[in-house]
């Protein structure tokens, strides 16, 4: 562990944070579509499980194999949360984490405690270290997370695994199981073109490479050039490949799924299917929905009805300002980072606040009556003077295009009645160079910010076109912000740009803290990592 000199003011290291050093240390600073570290060679990935001696352990795991562009981290969690409430030990790996790496780790639907996590994380990190070299080399940071989470599920005897896969499916580190149980397919769409391809039949050959021959496999309905491409890929391999329906509300007996949403009844019957076909290629027949589609095991309905997944559809008030106003700054988390995923995201966000507001006056409007005697139509009166206010709080990694998610987020919204006042753009903080709870750096003026300005014109061009104005004879203005806390700041007339995120979140507080009459309502979207970063600072 590592420790200052003798009467230095230099703290300790935690053993988390030094887990945390070392994970960071295998994180790329090259952009994804490089194929020029040694590394990335799939073929490696067979010697660290061989040096891990995971072999026998991977094919004795019993595993359901999930990619997709979009959904296949809820159909994960869907799918996990209904066997776990059929009476199984359950293992999940997703990414990307939020707040704390071990997020990526559930085990029967909780994240792995630390201890276990250090223990199964130097157990690995020790034997690479020593057998690694220069033809096989160190693993990059998801390839080892990945051989984490075969390790871990090994270690822990779990009866079932469910995999994520990261990026892709082909060439992904979760698709060194040769054998799965089953596997699907989420919804399919464009990300990630600059590995995957250009075309829906390019991003659907790489995602169906985790089939194997005769596995059996689901997938939802797919655009037709997709579907087809699917479907050539099972019939090369024999593989049985069949659509799942989404699940029926009527189903559940008037309950709401745990995940918000429409689209979630998508991957709700896709985790159906997955589970279903499991219990049976197992040998638990007793529980089997594929035979009756007419209703659902309880298991199913408690499995679905509970599953929960952060940053996705999630709302959080922030912790600073309930304690002063409540319900006065709100934060709507969702990590949609895809054309499609930016409609859907709109769509919830636009109900989400009007139901919102609908409780929030509710409850004012009983908090006054209850503590004054004042008539009940004055409580009224002043119960509705608050406005609410929608910001935009956004960033996009660079190999996306933000003159396709813009667009559709604002053009999705304006259907919806809403439009935003002021958009916020700000550089992720945590995620490409350092790993930890504690990862967010102090506020650097010297940040590049040549992205975020990008988006920010891209914003102002949205803006004032949707208030009807010539873009052809109008010059966007913009100044940097003269006061010593805005230093850095880049201020337009519909939005700015941060040099750091805790900037972004200062201006909200204290914006809510000037206006006593306003409420804001804050969208956080276009990058997960964007999601897990706001979370750190605003969340209790």
């Amino acid at each position: 562990m590592s420790q200052g000199d003798k009467g230095s003011s230099k703290p300790t290291m935690s053993a988390y944070d030094e887990a945390m050093e070392a994970l960071s240390s295998l994180i790329t600073k090259r952009s994804r579509a490089d194929k020029s570290n040694k590394g990335d060679r799939f073929d490696l990935l067979f010697d660290y499980i061989k040096i891990l001696e995971l072999e026998e352990p991977i094919k004795q795991m019993k595993i359901i194999h999930v990619a997709g562009t979009k959904g296949k981290g809820s159909t994960c969690t869907f799918t996990e949360s209904i066997l776990r409430n059929c009476g199984f030990n359950t293992g999940l790996f997703t990414s990307p984490h939020l707040i704390d790496v071990r997020e990526r780790f559930r085990l029967n639907g909780i994240d792995i405690c630390e201890e276990k996590f250090l223990a199964y994380f130097w157990w690995c990190w020790d034997r690479l270290k020593e057998k690694c070299n220069e033809d096989v080399p160190m693993p990059t940071y998801f390839r080892f997370l990945a051989i984490l989470a075969f390790k871990i599920f090994a270690g822990e005897q779990v009866d079932v695994a469910i995999l994520e896969v990261g990026l892709g499916g082909k060439f992904d580190a979760t698709n060194v199981v040769e054998k799965p149980v089953v596997c699907g397919i989420a919804s399919l769409g464009y990300d990630h073109m600059e590995i995957l391809g250009n075309t829906l039949g390019q991003i659907a050959g790489e995602k169906a490479g985790i089939f194997k021959h005769g596995v059996p496999a689901f997938t939802v309905s797919q655009p037709d050039e997709a579907m087809h491409v699917l479907e050539e890929r099972a019939a090369e391999l024999d593989v049985p490949l069949q659509v799942a329906a989404p699940l029926d509300p009527n189903l559940l007996g008037g309950v709401h799924l745990g995940l918000e949403g429409e689209h979630q009844y998508i991957n709700a019957g896709l985790a159906i299917a997955l589970c279903s076909t499991w219990l049976q290629r197992t040998g638990h027949v007793e529980i089997n929905y594929l035979k009756d589609t007419t209703s659902l095991p309880e298991q199913f309905i408690k499995g679905l009805t509970t599953a929960a997944l952060q940053g996705r559809a999630q709302v959080v008030p922030d912790c600073l300002i309930e304690s002063e106003r409540s319900g006065d700054l709100v934060f709507y988390f969702d990590g949609a980072h895809s054309p499609e995923s930016m409609d859907v995201c709109a769509k919830w966000f636009s109900i989400a606040i009007k139901e919102d507001y609908r409780q929030h006056d509710s409850t004012q409007r009983q908090n006054k009556v209850t503590a004054s005697h004042l008539p009940v139509e004055t409580s009224n009166h002043e119960s509705a003077q608050k406005n609410s206010t929608q910001i935009l709080l956004f960033n996009c990694m660079s190999v996306r295009d933000p003159q396709l998610l813009l667009p559709r987020l604002v053009n999705a919204c304006a259907s919806h009645g809403v439009h935003f006042k002021k958009a916020l753009f700000v550089p992720n903080t945590s995620v490409y160079y350092k790993v930890g709870t504690s990862a967010l750096p102090p506020a650097d003026t010297q940040v590049d910010l040549s992205w975020q300005l990008t988006l920010q014109r891209i914003w102002e061009n949205l803006a004032q076109g949707e208030k009807g104005r010539d873009m052809k004879n109008t010059d966007i203005s913009c100044e940097e912000g003269s006061d010593d806390k805005e230093k850095g700041v880049q201020i337009c007339e519909n939005s700015s740009v941060f040099p750091s995120l805790p900037m972004a979140i200062h201006w909200l507080r204290e914006s809510v803290r000037k206006n006593h009459s306003g409420r804001f309502q804050v969208l956080v979207t276009g990058s997960l990592h964007l999601v897990g970063d706001v979370m750190r600072l605003v969340k209790k």
